[in-house]
């Protein structure tokens, strides 16, 4: 009998669809989910302060977002080989401990160099936390309940995002930025402690290799990308001959960046084709054999392009042009995050019994409808309304990301719930390290351009955020073609081997 995964392949199931140790070890790696995003929406809000501190451009600082979503699409892919060769407790300590590291790093960092490599460690844990938590819903919940639990799943996520930018803001005011690491630290070590002690493991383990060369080729395509989408726009803004030669070079670090990124992703895609055929692929891409998860992988990844480069131009627009403080930035984005919560649960239960369309054709429409509102905004907007503004983008968001998830995990066979995880958080990622760094640098460009100023920044901010709102159109068409999958029974395998 072959050994099964660090993931249990055949759960008993109760009237509410899991036991009370699965449901236990559901909120532990919740908790530990909750403190991760806690601290990244925290990040933020904090990024135009850090600025300022450290004397660092914008460019240079959107780094500590990009680093850490980047290094969540290099390690993600490796986690299918984790949820199988270790068990669900040596993978939930080994992430937690490198994210408490991270934290604690970040807390005593004197620089920005130190502060982007705790970021890189704190990125290591979480991405192995995010595809344990999905694969382990995946396979411990019914089909038929799944949209139900991605709901309660929101409460919690959303949770982070509505106290993360407000806590920022206020430790920001008082503190420094050294504590927001500070304060999210001892929460990051009970979540380690607690789950040690709590979470068992919930089968056997097998034998798994590692191929080396995949993850080689993985950080060069990966990285390569997002390298390259960084250098859009860079180089000098001024005049003269340096300024010449500053563009000159970025140009070419642009064009290498991106073929080596190009190369390395074709390399990669290669070897995985070859490998998965003897069942040792470190990503095995057999999970695109089902159209529903492909249509469904691409449009989160749209909707990452639109979303995090979008959430990471509000801040610095907020505060740069608008002049609020952080405090304020964070209080902006409170209201959304409470309605997404809010709203979970009944998106789940809409979910389970409609299925996707009559969710996923309003969020498409009305996340489109706010990333075009945003790109008229001004030095003159009201903070009133872009509260209102992202409140209802978040609503959007809320209406879209819950059925995406479940569908797509849900259109593959069980024994490939790892792998699809994987693809979806390293799609997720790259997609928001991309919108980062392209929507962050277009703006620093036209606001270089037009000459600095508040003025130049609102230009800077215009210019990006039409961009987003572009990006995201393809949306409300991938928004009709998306079906939930059919219920099967535990075990069936709808995807072809």
């Amino acid at each position: 009998m072959a050994a099964t995964t660090g993931i249990p392949t055949a759960p008993p199931v109760s009237a509410s669809g899991v036991t009370a140790e699965q449901s236990r070890v559901v909120w532990l790696l919740l908790t530990a989910a909750f403190v991760a995003i806690l601290n990244e929406t925290t990040m933020n809000v904090a990024i135009p302060f850090l600025i300022r501190d450290l004397d660092i451009t914008a460019v240079a600082a959107q780094w500590l977002t990009t680093a850490f979503m980047l290094t969540m699409a290099v390690v993600i892919p490796i986690t299918g080989f984790l949820l199988q060769r270790f068990t669900t407790r040596q993978v939930f300590i080994a992430a937690m401990t490198l994210f408490s590291a991270g934290t604690l790093v970040a807390f005593v960092a004197p620089g920005f160099e130190v502060l982007v490599i705790a970021r890189v460690v704190q990125a290591s844990g979480t991405a192995i936390m995010m595809p344990l938590l999905m694969t382990t819903i995946m396979t411990i919940v019914p089909p038929h309940q799944r949209g139900r639990m991605m709901g309660r799943v929101s409460i919690v996520m959303a949770l982070a995002p509505a106290i993360g930018p407000t806590m920022s803001g206020l430790v920001l005011q008082s503190l420094g930025w050294h504590w927001i690491f500070g304060i999210v630290l001892p929460i990051a070590l009970v979540a380690l402690f607690v789950g040690a002690r709590w979470i068992h493991n919930l089968g056997e383990t097998r034998r798994a290799p590692i191929d080396v060369l995949s993850v080689i080729l993985s950080a060069f395509g990966f990285g390569g990308l997002v390298f390259g989408l960084s250098q859009i726009g860079g180089g000098g803004h001024g005049a003269g001959a340096d300024a010449a030669a500053a563009q000159s070079a970025s140009t070419v670090t642009l064009i290498v960046s991106l073929v080596v990124g190009v190369v390395g992703l074709a390399l990669f895609v290669l070897r995985q084709l070859r490998l998965q055929k003897g069942g040792v692929a470190l990503l095995d891409l057999r999970v695109f054999r089902s159209v529903n998860f492909s249509l469904s992988v691409a449009q989160l990844g749209v909707m990452s392009l639109a979303f995090f480069g979008a959430i990471t131009l509000l801040p610095l627009y907020l505060q740069n042009v608008l002049g609020k403080s952080p405090l304020e930035t964070g209080l902006a984005v409170l209201p959304g995050s409470l309605a997404m919560g809010l709203a979970g649960p009944v998106i789940g239960r809409l979910y389970d019994r409609f299925g996707t369309q009559v969710l996923l054709v309003p969020g498409a429409v009305i996340t489109s409808a706010m990333l075009w509102f945003y790109s008229t905004v001004g030095t003159d907007t009201s903070f009133l309304l872009l509260v209102v503004a992202q409140t209802v983008l978040s609503v959007g968001l809320a209406l879209s990301f819950t059925p995406l998830f479940t569908a797509s995990l849900g259109s593959v066979a069980p024994q490939f719930y790892s792998y699809g995880s994987a693809v979806v958080g390293t799609v997720q990622q790259v997609a928001g390290a991309a919108g980062i760094a392209l929507l962050v640098t277009v703006m620093s460009a036209v606001s270089a351009s037009s000459g600095g100023g508040v003025e130049a920044d609102a230009a800077g901010a215009r210019t990006a955020f039409l961009i987003a709102a572009i990006i995201s159109l393809p949306l409300i068409l991938g928004a009709f073609v998306i079906r939930k999958p059919a219920d099967q029974i535990e075990g069936a395998a709808p995807l072809a081997h």
